[in-house]
């Protein structure tokens, strides 16, 4: 069962239009391929190719995945063929998708005291789930039209699976992204620019505690659930007919139109 300290699940707990991931680690820091269950051992996910789910798009890249594990496969998986090649939205069996880790189940509607317990990004949302009919609608919807330019911070595999489950985009181009996993990223950053704020506190405990506070508070702020930035995207005015490269600019030319 899903608890508040773990999201690990078992595959016979598993129901069309779950939300799992799986972390992958690198030696820099670790990362989580999220996807939707369709049923059948079957998953759609988001990807930058090879299971890069890690990669910026940038010439980081070079260091990221040199520093990384390698687990080539002798041969293709019988059931997805070789899809080391594969970019974008594709469909990959139970197997592929968690690439020898843990099942995971990303959490909708949580309270915020579960949300704050659950100290690390992209596990969970105070965002209510649509019906699994409408989170595999979608799912499929994309698999056949894509999810625009894959980007770590804006437009990642956990945006893709949370957009699946809730409808909901972005609509501004200058913040990040749905994902937990970024806004962790940039709740720590904002933590540690406040460090000049210490003389405010009386000695180490108030300055962890002023930290911890910055980060809880820019967690929640940055959640899907609670930001003011978003708005309900049918799934066929996602795919933008006029070239724009991701769903954020899709959703804006969409807000300006109404």
């Amino acid at each position: 069962m899903v608890g508040v300290l773990s999201n690990k699940i078992g595959r016979d707990e598993l129901k069309p239009g779950d939300h799992i991931y799986s972390w992958r680690h690198s030696y820099l820091y670790a990362h989580h391929a999220s996807g939707i269950y369709v049923g059948d051992g079957n998953v759609i996910h988001f990807t930058r190719g090879a299971g890069q789910e890690i990669g910026t798009g940038t010439v980081l890249d070079r260091f990221i995945f040199s520093s990384s594990p390698s687990n080539p496969s002798d041969s293709p998986c019988p059931r997805c063929g070789d899809q080391s090649k594969d970019d974008g939205v594709i469909s990959s069996c139970l197997e592929c998708f968690l690439s020898d880790g843990e099942l995971y189940q990303f959490q909708y509607g949580v309270s915020p005291a579960v949300f704050i317990a659950k100290a690390r990004g992209g596990t969970c949302t105070l965002a209510r789930s649509d019906p699994p009919e409408d989170v595999l609608y979608r799912a499929e919807y994309l698999l056949q039209n894509g999810f625009g330019v894959y980007n770590i911070f804006k437009n990642n595999c956990e945006d893709f699976a949370i957009y699946c489950k809730t409808g909901l985009l972005v609509f501004t181009t200058v913040s990040v992204g749905r994902s937990g996993q970024a806004a962790s990223f940039l709740a720590a950053a904002s933590a540690i620019v406040s460090s000049p704020l210490r003389f405010m506190t009386t000695g180490f405990g108030g300055l962890t505690a002023m930290g911890c506070g910055i980060y809880c508070i820019s967690r929640i702020v940055s959640d899907i659930g609670v930001r003011r930035d978003v708005m309900k995207i049918p799934v066929e005015r996602l795919v933008d007919r006029s070239g724009l490269g991701e769903p954020e600019a899709a959703a804006t030319e969409n807000h300006k139109k109404e």
